[in-house]
């Protein structure tokens, strides 16, 4: 196995977050999915039977760090590939090399980071030598490979998906970077666990920020040699955040996305957008703002405006692809356009309504016309009887009774008059209406 030096230097010049990169699986922080005794992974690497793969996640997040492990524990060559400074000559010098790997009955793992960058004809340079098994390629990328990754190529490599630190891996991480030898094992240092919580909010789910962070901060604060005392104020001067600093599971955490809540329901877009901002300049997770505005988008909005849950929903998946800060520019566009669109609560109002009464109700019998006949005795004994297949009438509708007998008469969802909604509701009550006339002809037949 090839040895990489970049992972065996250790000393205190090289930065925090190298020095503190992970030699084996043990010391790997998160993705348990991926990594935890029993995962497909973990097992590859353990039998050292790694096959083609992509490790797709946001920056931060261990794709390098899992690669050099594998390094560590396989007993293949190991090629690291930059996909920033190589082209078609280094790609073919490469697998010319493992080919005579090959003729000595030697594996080669190609290691490619930031495989993305490549292009079409790059990657096309790649498959052959993955189909014959001449290599086994493993590529890093924070893009969709589905978009990014020729079909081909993707096709013979599983797709791992790596996800963004929780704020406890964080927290843990940095905890061990302060008493490990190869961190401050060695320092004095005064820092109050509150404090790491914040740098491990900061981070937002990327180790290297977090640990980079954490240097400059006890670096910042060194009293005296190898001793260092870490204040909040100290903190905030070197991540640039003053009183944005705040617990996510504290009172102020609930407070800031009530205001945003509110401010959206209230149709104030410029509040709506503050404190949005106040949120994610404080290190909150945007997915945990993005899920609160496909919420707000369906309670408060609803068919009033139905694009308001379609642009909601597709501000969290860029907060999936992209993560902060970039993305924080797709969720201001949801608050602002849930801000501003007509609101209604009605479909909230329509379920709780269905809910009390299904509460109550729980043992209410399926009218037998809507019921499933999968076999010839419930056919016997009524099951579907009498359905209608509302495709199969004019206008692709019938007057069949949907509800129990208590209920027939029960309206749950009452449209306001607001935005698309007003004309919803005109639909709804032509359908009852209809429904009506249809049911009093077939009691006179």
């Amino acid at each position: 196995m090839d040895t990489l030096s970049l992972f065996d230097n250790r000393n205190e010049t090289t930065p925090l977050a190298d020095r503190m990169r992970p030699r084996t699986l043990d010391e790997y922080a998160g993705q348990s999915h991926l990594i935890a005794e029993g995962r497909v992974l973990r097992r590859m690497i353990d039998r050292d039977d790694v096959q083609s793969m992509i490790f797709w996640g946001p920056p931060g997040v261990g794709k390098t760090t899992l690669a050099s492990i594998i390094a560590r524990t396989t007993q293949a060559k190991f090629i690291n590939f930059s996909a920033v400074t190589s082209g078609i000559r280094e790609i073919k010098e490469v697998m010319n090399k493992a080919e005579q790997n090959r003729s000595m009955g030697t594996k080669t793992i190609v290691f490619v980071d930031e495989i993305h960058r490549f292009n079409k004809a790059q990657q096309d340079a790649f498959l052959p030598y993955v189909e014959r098994g001449s290599i086994i390629l493993i590529g890093a990328t924070t893009e969709n490979p589905s978009f990014e990754i020729n079909s081909a190529l993707l096709s013979r490599c599983k797709v791992f998906v790596l996800n963004a630190l929780s704020e406890e891996d964080t927290f843990h991480l940095l905890k061990r970077a302060i008493s490990d030898p190869n961190g401050f094992g060695d320092w004095k240092i005064d820092m109050d666990d509150s404090l790491i919580h914040m740098i491990a909010a900061y981070a937002n789910g990327d180790a290297r920020t977090a640990l980079n962070t954490l240097e400059i901060v006890i670096v910042n604060s060194e009293t005296e040699i190898r001793t260092a005392v870490v204040t909040k104020e100290i903190l905030e001067q070197c991540i640039s955040r003053k009183s944005l600093l705040y617990d996510k599971k504290g009172e102020e955490h609930y407070n800031l996305i009530s205001a945003l809540h509110k401010s959206m329901r209230n149709s104030d877009a410029d509040a709506a957008v503050y404190w949005l901002a106040r949120m994610l300049e404080a290190g909150e997770d945007p997915l945990y703002v993005a899920r609160r505005v496909v919420r707000f988008a369906s309670e408060d909005i609803g068919m009033a405006d139905s694009r308001a849950l379609q642009i909601a929903v597709a501000a969290y998946q860029a907060c999936q692809f992209l993560g902060m800060p970039e993305c924080n520019v797709h969720l201001t566009h949801a608050v602002v356009f849930c801000s501003l669109a007509p609101k209604s609560n009605s479909l909230e109002a329509a379920y709780m309504a269905a809910a009390e009464d299904a509460q109550k109700m729980l043992d209410e019998p399926v009218p037998l016309q809507i019921r499933n006949a999968p076999t010839k005795l419930m056919e016997q004994l009524g099951y579907g009887k009498d359905y209608k297949y509302a495709h199969d009438y004019e206008g692709h509708i019938t007057a069949m009774q949907c509800l129990p007998d208590s209920l027939k008469d029960r309206h749950y969802y009452n449209p306001s008059d607001q935005g698309l909604e007003k004309k919803v509701g005109e639909h709804k009550k032509q359908i009852e209406a209809w429904k009506q006339w249809k049911r009093e002809q077939e009691k006179k037949q």
